[in-house]
């Protein structure tokens, strides 16, 4: 199988939650199959294919029923609850995934991996929380929260309020070998799963877990370096990158370079909230050694890997 090309495909939030449903597990199970197609399209591509996932909202709502069960249940610290995400997401996504295998008759394993990404202690993103997670609230409610629950809290937009963890960069993949053997294998790997749970290492080797959430496209980036991967896929909400997003004179862009992304990112047009992570996530992967980025939405999985829809970023 080494002449088939491996991609890491970093799954978005909206191929797991429907914004027009309820949020509930069914909602989700039901997102997830929906999502299941394009992975199948990147199979009939040729690809080796390494899942990662997003679990801002489902970190938050963990976190928010700890919270409720405070004083009757032991509480979890953030790093646990990251690995919980990652374990119950992997389910959902590697049994969505094997029954459409079923359904269109592919003879492919699929299997999860909680994975450890090692992060340092000492990252100033640990002293300085920004990464949203969970629902967001009133003012009076994000003042409560951080008077009786010793939250961390910013404004996300006008009047509402989120909750922010620290968001460490990624270093290391500790399971890169593991995945890169099943992938060899032929097995389709599912890993990384909302950046991963971060740890640190002891000066002895031993690991060490951290209470933060990590970039999942970042760690993506990383992942794809770590295990040789040509492509990185991000699958987001929009078909195409955009300069001046939202505004009148919006313009899409087919193909871009790293040269032209860090100039885009510097000049501000791709914001840290939204399209900028996966700007620099596919910079990172790049310069680290990758041939491609892809970013487009579920809907044409397999027309942007023959660079028919999409945009493509490329080295230079």
């Amino acid at each position: 199988m080494a002449d088939r090309p491996t991609a890491v495909v970093a799954l978005g939030g909206n191929a797991i939650s429907d914004p027009d449903a309820e949020e509930d597990i069914h909602s989700q199970f039901a997102q997830t199959r929906r999502s299941m197609g394009a992975i199948v399209s990147l199979l009939e591509a040729g690809y080796e294919l390494a899942l990662t996932h997003g679990n801002g909202p489902q970190i938050g709502y963990e976190l928010i029923r700890v919270e409720k069960a405070r004083g009757h249940a032991p509480v979890q610290p953030i790093g646990v609850l990251d690995a919980a995400t990652e374990g119950w997401m992997g389910y959902m996504i590697e049994q969505s995934l094997m029954n459409r295998l079923v359904d269109e008759r592919i003879d492919r394993k699929v299997v999860s991996l909680v994975t450890q990404v090692v992060v340092d202690r000492h990252d100033p993103a640990l002293a300085d929380p920004s990464k949203f997670i969970g629902p967001t609230y009133s003012r009076a409610q994000a003042e409560e929260k951080i008077e009786f629950e010793g939250w961390t809290v910013k404004e996300y937009s006008d009047g509402r309020w989120r909750r922010v963890v620290g968001s460490p960069i990624p270093r290391e993949i500790v399971n890169a070998s593991t995945i890169r053997r099943l992938l060899d294998a032929h097995h389709i790997v599912i890993c990384a799963g909302g950046g991963g749970v971060p740890v640190y290492r002891e000066p002895d080797g031993h690991l060490e877990g951290v209470d933060a959430v990590i970039d999942k496209d970042r760690a993506s980036a990383l992942l794809g370096t770590s295990i040789g991967a040509r492509d990185l896929i991000i699958f987001t909400s929009v078909e195409k990158v955009a300069l001046d997003f939202g505004e009148p004179d919006q313009r899409e862009l087919a193909r871009m370079t790293v040269t032209e992304g860090k100039r885009q990112l510097a000049g501000g047009q791709f914001p840290a909230g939204s399209m900028g992570p996966k700007i620099e996530a596919a910079i990172e992967f790049l310069e680290g050694g990758g041939e491609r980025v892809i970013i487009t939405d579920l809907e044409h999985a397999r027309e942007s890997v023959d660079g028919e829809a999409g945009t493509m970023i490329t080295g230079v």
